[in-house]
């Protein structure tokens, strides 16, 4: 993920003009959270929000009753507000991959074809693997980080999923080499591989690898 300074300017073009990268993903896997904080109606829980982010970007765990304190609130608002834990944490940990997303996006302009889905996802995956803070979570709570990250158990995989498989479709079109898989499946492949190589030290004890997610991505969209 990128440092705290390129957060805050992806995050201002997000709004002034949402990239079609950055939306795909959240119209793909909506959540009650991330409903209420796209209204604009719910100050209370935007504040919520917003606090909790800034505690993450920081490298601070984000709990419940310390956040109701700093909010001047008790804990039955923030879960009115928010929900509960794990939903705060996937909507934040979604907000920060936005503009990672975003920048990736633009740092590939140049590229098309699978060279673009290989470069973006590369460089995606290289952020994730360089953010202290991100790193910081993983270490800190490796249990829900693996959970909430690459199970079903939050929207941010099926996100992850929807915006790679918009990847293929708009860079390979709708029948990626000649027919020879779907772009459902291809995306899904592709995620599970920016997993493997992301996450290597909670799934195999191994050194996360910007370099072998490079290859394996090469190697899975035919790129010489």
């Amino acid at each position: 993920m990128p440092d705290t300074d390129t957060i805050d300017g992806a995050d201002a073009v997000a709004q002034a003009e949402p990239a079609p990268i950055a939306v795909v993903g959240l119209d793909a896997a909506p959540t009650a959270l991330s409903a209420r904080l796209a209204s604009g109606a719910h100050p209370d829980a935007h504040r919520a929000f917003d606090l909790a982010r800034e505690t993450f970007v920081a490298g601070n765990r984000i709990d419940m009753g310390p956040l109701a304190a700093s909010l001047g609130v008790d804990r039955t608002s923030v879960f009115r507000w928010v929900g509960n834990r794990d939903a705060l944490l996937a909507e934040v940990l979604w907000s920060l991959a936005v503009p990672t997303l975003v920048q990736a996006d633009r740092a590939t302009a140049a590229s098309a074809g699978a060279e673009r889905v290989a470069a973006l996802l590369t460089h995606f995956a290289t952020d994730l693997i360089a953010a202290e803070y991100f790193r910081d979570f993983l270490r800190r709570e490796p249990g829900r980080a693996l959970r909430l990250l690459t199970t079903k158990a939050s929207p941010i995989q099926r996100r992850y999923t929807a915006t790679a498989e918009w990847l293929v479709r708009t860079h390979l079109g709708d029948d990626p080499f000649d027919g020879a898989i779907d772009p459902p499946t291809l995306a899904y492949l592709l995620v599970r591989v920016s997993e493997s190589f992301t996450y290597a030290d909670l799934i195999a004890g191994e050194e996360p690898s910007p370099d072998g997610a490079r290859t394996a991505f090469r190697h899975l969209l035919r790129v010489a």
